[in-house]
C-alpha cells in the first residue's frame, strides 16, 4: 500500500487554547461558515470522544457526497486531534482510508499555528491527482481561516 500526503499550516494571533476550543466545535461551526463544502456533521455513534463515528454531508463546492469516519484521538492538553474516515466516495474508489493529524502549536508572539497532516492511504499505486490535493489543501486553510473567524467574532463562546 502506498500513501501520499499534504501539509497544512496556518497561523494564528489567537492562543492555542482558545484556537483547540473553537476548533472543537468543528461540527456546529464548519456548516455555517462554510456551507458550499460541508453541508452537514453528524454524529452516528458516541459521544464526542474517541471512537466516535460521525458523517459529513459535502455542499456543492466539493465533487463528494459524503464521508464516514472516526475520532481516533483527542489530546486536549497537547492541543491536538485525529480522525479517520474510513467510508464513502470521497475515498474516490481508490482510498483505504483518510487520516487527518491536526496540532495546534503555540507560537513565542502568544498566537500559534494550526497544522494539519492529511493522509491519503491508498489501496494500490493509484494516487489522487495534484488537482485534488490542490483543492483539499485550499478547503483546509479556507475552512480554518472561517472557523477562527467565527472564534473572533463570538469571543463570548470561547
Amino acid at each position: 500500500m502506498t500513501s501520499v500526503s499534504i501539509d497544512i499550516e496556518v497561523p494564528s494571533s489567537f492562543p492555542a487554547d482558545k484556537v483547540f476550543k473553537v476548533f472543537s466545535d468543528f461540527d456546529t461551526i464548519a456548516p455555517k461558515v462554510n456551507p458550499e463544502v460541508f453541508k452537514s456533521i453528524e454524529t452516528t455513534e458516541g459521544n464526542g470522544g474517541v471512537g466516535t463515528i460521525k458523517i459529513f454531508t459535502f455542499g456543492d463546492a466539493v465533487p463528494f457526497t459524503s464521508g464516514k469516519y472516526k475520532v481516533d484521538a483527542i489530546d486536549a492538553s497537547n492541543f491536538s486531534y485525529t480522525y479517520s474516515f474510513f467510508e464513502g466516495d470521497n475515498l474516490m474508489g481508490i482510498l483505504d482510508s483518510i487520516t487527518n493529524q491536526i496540532k495546534i502549536v503555540p507560537s513565542a508572539d502568544g498566537g500559534s499555528i494550526f497544522k494539519q497532516t492529511v493522509i491519503y492511504n491508498c489501496k494500490s499505486n493509484e494516487k489522487p491527482s495534484e488537482d485534488i490535493l490542490k483543492i483539499e489543501k485550499e478547503i483546509y486553510e479556507k475552512t480554518f481561516k472561517a472557523i477562527e473567524a467565527y472564534g473572533i467574532a463570538h469571543p463570548e463562546n470561547y
